[in-house]
C-alpha cells in the first residue's frame, strides 16, 4: 500500500510540467494595465516583464507561484496557473514634510571609478543587479545626484532598460527605492556610455550610501531573434536575445546583492575557498555625478 502512494505522488509530481503562463497585470482601482512589471517565479531564476499593455507571458510550472513586482504597487503573489489576470493594488504613501535645499550645479564628482576598467557584456536575463556607492566625508560639498553613467552593448538602437535608486536597510541590503515612478531610459546601438541628467529628481546623497542598478526588460521592443544549428544533433533552434547588454567591471567585494526570484539575494564567497581574500565579481559598469 505504501509503495501505491509513493507511486501515485511520483505521478502526481510528473503532472506539473512546465507551461506557458500567459495573463494581463492591471491596477485594482483603476482596471488599467500596468506596463513593465517584474514578474518572477518565487525561489528560480526564470523571469519575464510586462508590456506597455500589461501582458505577459512566462514558462513556469502551474504550481509554482509568480511574484509581481511594480514600483508604486504592492507586491503579489500568485499561483501560475490562476494568473490570467493580476490586480496590483497602489501603495499609500505617507509624505514627508518637502525641504527644498538650493542647489548651485557649480561643482562636479564622478564617483564609482574602478581599477580594473575591462568592461565585459553579460546578459543577465531578468535579474536586478546593483552597484554600491558607499558615503564619504568628502561628498559634503556636492550633496546632490546629478547624473548617472551605465555602459551597455546593443545590437538594436533605442533599447529601453530600467535604472533603480535604492536606500540601504538595517541589514545592509537595498531597501526603499528612492524614486517615486519608474525610471526608464533607452540607449543606443553599439558600445556606449550614456550619461542620464537625474537632477530633476532632487536625489541626496544618503549617508549610509546606496544601491543603483539596472533591469533588463524582457519585452518584445528589446527583443532579436536568431536561428542556431545545433551540430551534434543537427537540430535548428530560435534563440531570444533582450538588450541591450550592460557591461561589468571585475573587481575584489566580500558579496554582492541580485534581484531574483522575488527577493533580494546576498551572494557570498564559498565556504571552501577560505575567507582570508576577497571574492571577484562582476560588477555593472554605472557611476554617479555628483553636483552642489
Amino acid at each position: 500500500m505504501k509503495d501505491k502512494i509513493v507511486f501515485g505522488l511520483m505521478l502526481l509530481t510528473g503532472f506539473y510540467m512546465s507551461a506557458q503562463i500567459k495573463g494581463v497585470v492591471k491596477d485594482s482601482l483603476t482596471g488599467k494595465p500596468i506596463s513593465y512589471v517584474n514578474i518572477a517565479v518565487e525561489n528560480e531564476k526564470t523571469g519575464a516583464t510586462s508590456e506597455e499593455n500589461g501582458e505577459f507571458s512566462i514558462n513556469a510550472k502551474e504550481n509554482r507561484h509568480l511574484i509581481f513586482s511594480a514600483l508604486g504597487y504592492e507586491k503579489r503573489k500568485v499561483q501560475a496557473s490562476q494568473a490570467t489576470e493580476v490586480k496590483m493594488v497602489p501603495k499609500t504613501f505617507q509624505l514627508d514634510e518637502v525641504v527644498i535645499l538650493p542647489r548651485f550645479g557649480t561643482k562636479s564628482l564622478e564617483i564609482g571609478s574602478t581599477k580594473n576598467n575591462v568592461a565585459q557584456a553579460f546578459d543577465n536575463g531578468p535579474r536586478i543587479d546593483v552597484k554600491f556607492f558607499p558615503y564619504l566625508p568628502k561628498y559634503k560639498k556636492t550633496k546632490f545626484l546629478k547624473q548617472v553613467t551605465i555602459l551597455t552593448d546593443s545590437n538594436i538602437e533605442n533599447a529601453s532598460i530600467r535604472l533603480h535608486f535604492y536606500t540601504v536597510d538595517a541589514f545592509g541590503f537595498p531597501g526603499e527605492e528612492m524614486l517615486t515612478k519608474d525610471y526608464i531610459v533607452t540607449v543606443n546601438k553599439g558600445v556606449k556610455k550614456s550619461y542620464f541628467n537625474i537632477s530633476d529628481f532632487n536625489l541626496r546623497m544618503p549617508k549610509n550610501g546606496l544601491f543603483v542598478g539596472f533591469e533588463k526588460l524582457i519585452i518584445e521592443k528589446n527583443k532579436v531573434e536568431k536561428t542556431v544549428t545545433d551540430m551534434n544533433s543537427n537540430t535548428i533552434r530560435t534563440e531570444k536575445i533582450y538588450y541591450p547588454f550592460v557591461l561589468y567591471n571585475f573587481v575584489p567585494s566580500d558579496y554582492y546583492y541580485t534581484f531574483y526570484g522575488g527577493k533580494w539575494n546576498r551572494e557570498t564567497k564559498p565556504a571552501n575557498q577560505g575567507n582570508t581574500d576577497k571574492m571577484m565579481i562582476n560588477e555593472p559598469a554605472i557611476n554617479l555625478v555628483l553636483t552642489n
